[in-house]
């Protein structure tokens, strides 16, 4: 869809999840739009602060030093009234009376939603994908996750470690809501006995249970278990499998530090590129599009096509995840 005037003032926000590399987007985001004569205004605490009219200046100065912080130096909060038809008319008549005609929303499918809404006002919109849980449809990268699943890879070497000394099975719960892709890449960097994802989890403890067994009587001194948020109840699985193997078990959360911590160069590399990317569209005269990195290229999707997409796990990094992990297969 392409706008209708030339974009003259534009809003950065981030919205949903914190993820590292969101500071890079943001960055960008300003700093390629004052290179282009637009003025950049940093909208505080997503949309929620859209509506409370939180919206402060850009400088380049603002945004220096940021590269390497995690979190989002805008903050970001949930915001239920923009799930409303009045919620949404009163964010964009926020944006029109502070002269937004341009608004980079840097977040995960709920935020594109809002983002889509507002297109439909009249607000011209770009979408950048920012979430750890890489469960958005249309790309294959999405910002967080790389430093993400290399804070949970260096949490799980460590559970192992003392998992070893104590000759114990180890289950470790990392993110990623209800998609398993940080467990399934950690379940293989970490060389996991058994990996519980969401999209192929059967629910038949029995058979990790005989896996456990199995693996002990063969000599091995530990055993980890990589397990999906969006399977969780990882501390009750730990007291059962305990009962039933005799072999001490120790259920570790990794939770909320998987979104903390400085980004990797890679986060910080293609935020940087998408958050330029979406300030370019907007420039270009489009609006309703979501940026995306697909086939190593950076693209755009119209964001009604993007959340109408639908993302499975890779059949054969499971099947080879699983071959690795001597998990069941004969």
């Amino acid at each position: 869809m392409a706008t209708t005037n030339k974009v003259k003032t534009i809003g950065v926000l981030t919205s949903g999840g914190d993820a590292p590399g969101m500071n890079a987007a943001i960055r960008a985001a300003v700093r390629r739009g004052l290179q282009k004569g637009v003025q950049m205004k940093g909208i505080l605490k997503g949309y929620d602060g859209l509506m409370n009219e939180e919206i402060i200046d850009m400088t380049a100065r603002d945004v220096s030093d940021t590269i390497e912080r995690g979190g989002t130096i805008l903050y970001t909060a949930r915001c239920a009234e923009m799930r409303t038809l009045e919620g949404q008319k009163r964010a964009a008549d926020v944006c029109r009376k502070h002269g937004i005609d341009g608004l980079v929303v840097i977040g995960g499918d709920g935020s594109f939603a809002g983002a889509q809404k507002l297109a439909a006002l009249g607000i011209n919109t770009v979408g950048v994908p920012g979430t750890i849980d890489l469960d958005i449809a249309c790309t294959e990268y999405t910002i967080g996750f790389d430093t993400a699943v290399n804070t949970a890879m260096e949490a799980i070497d460590k559970v192992r470690d003392t998992s070893t000394s104590h000759e114990r099975c180890s289950i470790i719960e990392v993110m990623g809501r209800n998609a398993g892709y940080i467990a399934l890449w950690c379940g293989i960097a970490n060389g996991a006995e058994d990996i519980l994802l969401p999209e192929k989890y059967d629910y038949d403890e029995q058979k990790i249970i005989n896996n456990i067994i199995e693996n002990r009587r063969k000599g091995k001194k530990h055993h980890i278990i990589v397990n999906a948020e969006g399977i969780g109840h990882s501390t009750s699985m730990a007291r059962r499998i305990e009962a039933a193997t005799g072999i001490e078990t120790r259920a570790t959360i990794l939770g909320h530090m998987q979104r903390g911590g400085s980004p990797t160069c890679k986060d910080r590399v293609y935020a940087s590129i998408m958050g330029a990317y979406a300030v370019d569209l907007l420039l270009e005269g489009k609006t309703d599009r979501v940026v995306a990195y697909k086939n190593g290229e950076y693209v755009d999707y119209d964001i009604d096509e993007a959340l109408s997409m639908t993302k499975t796990l890779p059949e054969y990094q499971w099947e080879i995840a699983r071959a690795l992990s001597y998990n069941y297969t004969k």
